[in-house]
């Protein structure tokens, strides 16, 4: 590492500063008045606790374009994200590619919410191979080939993963990379 170079961060979007899950909740109590709790996903990925007759939306709702337009943003982030950026070299790391209208979505939802980080730190990806220092991220397959500190920010689905650090909130990060 060269004396001069800030240390890098990768930093996940979907579940670590978007809150993907409360667009799921809100989307199926609005179109299936389905109510899904928090509590019923520990440890499972969102379509494991759907109703077998719904079971199939899932990918169907996540292809359409504005879904991830308006996602909410995670309490926290903002702030964190900011001061990290003066500290160290900030890349937001999202596999984009796998849904077709998230691109133009989520660079949207970006400069809405990060207008401090640049389109030169925006990498939209499919696997996140990335030449960062920190990578924090709710996928701990995003994890396999990275050889930096991995973070492993909480969601329902993680919960039962421990072979990693982990964040449970922005505060958690702020606690671990800016104190």
């Amino acid at each position: 590492m060269s004396i001069n170079r800030k240390l890098r961060i990768a930093i996940d979007m979907d579940e670590v500063m978007a809150d993907t899950i409360a667009k799921f909740i809100d989307l199926y109590e609005a179109r299936h008045q389905t109510t899904i709790s928090l509590g019923d996903m520990h440890g499972k990925e969102f379509h494991e606790i759907l109703p077998p007759h719904l079971s199939s939306s899932l990918r169907q709702y996540i292809n359409e374009k504005g879904f991830f337009r308006d996602l909410p943003v995670m309490s926290g982030s903002q702030e964190v994200v900011k001061a990290l950026t003066e500290k160290y070299d900030v890349y937001i790391a999202s596999a984009a590619m796998e849904f077709k209208n998230s691109l133009e979505d989520k660079l949207e939802w970006l400069n809405e919410h990060f207008p401090f980080i640049s389109w030169t730190n925006i990498i939209f990806c499919g696997h996140k191979i990335v030449d960062v220092d920190i990578m924090i991220d709710d996928r701990i397959k995003n994890f396999v080939t990275f050889k930096g500190r991995k973070l492993l920010f909480t969601s329902p689905h993680n919960m039962l993963i421990t072979d990693f650090e982990r964040v449970d909130n922005w505060n958690d990060v702020a606690t671990k990379l800016l104190h």
